[in-house]
């Protein structure tokens, strides 16, 4: 039986694609393809079975430590049968959760839920219509069933601050939790990864019409730059959203809560306030 020895659990929008890419090349490692498969929260994947599950890792080299990364699986309450499947499938699996300052992150989410046509009013009415922009930035709850299941020392806390501002150190941490026989090192060389910076609306055909081959060809020869340009504008989101300060006032005590509790696993005092400095100053782990 082929299966991953360790998943990248979360959290969206927080540099989970580029963790995933950056292990893919490391010596020893085998990163499924496709990254995210979600296998054991999405219906429609799990209706494959476990036999389309474990063929993402059958072509993994012998003794090579095996991973997916599945942000799906620390989406708490939207996927409620997700974490029994993976427990009862992989018992002796370790875990990996990337987080980010919570209110970057929920903003960061609402981009790529605008983007893939599935959020349209602004930020401030869908950070009141969208539980799920603030149940995902709550990194504690969500990481509270891994824990009591697995126990603290088959996860890994990572914060995505310190992945840029000391690469090298922390993925020489998680080679050493996974039981890397050499230290690993970040890739410089590799382009980080599902970042969008020019913030277009998917709107219906958009894959069809827009990332075809065929289609870009005759609308570059077809359609003059000006219209595109003005077409293209139409469905881009010019300016990053801000939060309103009314909803950073109503957010941050949720939040404080949640990091308090999260900032007590690790030893520190944790708020939305010093998050940035707490999380850069150096690698947290367990309090034990």
């Amino acid at each position: 039986m082929v299966l991953p020895d360790f998943v990248i659990i979360g959290a969206m929008k927080c540099g989970t694609s580029t963790l995933h890419v950056q292990l893919a090349a490391q010596n020893g490692f085998y990163m499924s393809e496709p990254k995210e498969p979600n296998f054991f929260s999405d219906k429609d994947v799990f209706a494959k079975g476990f036999g389309w599950y474990q063929g993402l890792f059958a072509n993994a080299p012998a003794g090579a430590i095996k991973g997916e990364s599945s942000t799906h699986y620390t989406k708490r309450p939207t996927y409620p049968e997700c974490f029994d499947r993976l427990a009862a499938a992989l018992p002796d699996a370790r875990f990996i959760y990337v987080m980010r300052h919570p209110l970057e992150r929920l903003v960061s989410h609402y981009i790529h839920e605008w983007t893939m046509g599935n959020m349209h009013a602004p930020l401030s009415e869908a950070v009141h219509a969208h539980s799920e922009l603030v149940d995902y930035s709550r990194y504690a709850y969500q990481m509270a069933p891994y824990i009591d299941h697995f126990g603290r020392e088959r996860l890994l806390p990572i914060f995505s601050e310190r992945l840029k501002t000391d690469p090298d150190t922390e993925l020489f941490r998680i080679g050493r939790f996974l039981g890397a026989p050499d230290g690993l090192s970040w890739r410089d060389d590799i382009e980080p990864q599902n970042v969008s910076k020019e913030r277009v609306r998917r709107v219906p055909l958009y894959g069809l019409l827009v990332e075809n081959p065929v289609a870009r060809v005759l609308r570059r020869a077809l359609v003059p730059q000006g219209l595109r340009d003005k077409v293209k504008s139409k469905l881009q989101m010019q300016e990053r959203p801000v939060l309103q300060e009314e909803d950073i006032r109503r957010l941050k005590p949720v939040f404080d809560e949640d990091l308090g509790q999260l900032g007590a696993m690790l030893g520190v005092s944790l708020t939305c306030d010093n998050y940035h400095e707490t999380v850069r100053a150096k690698s947290l782990e367990w309090a034990s």
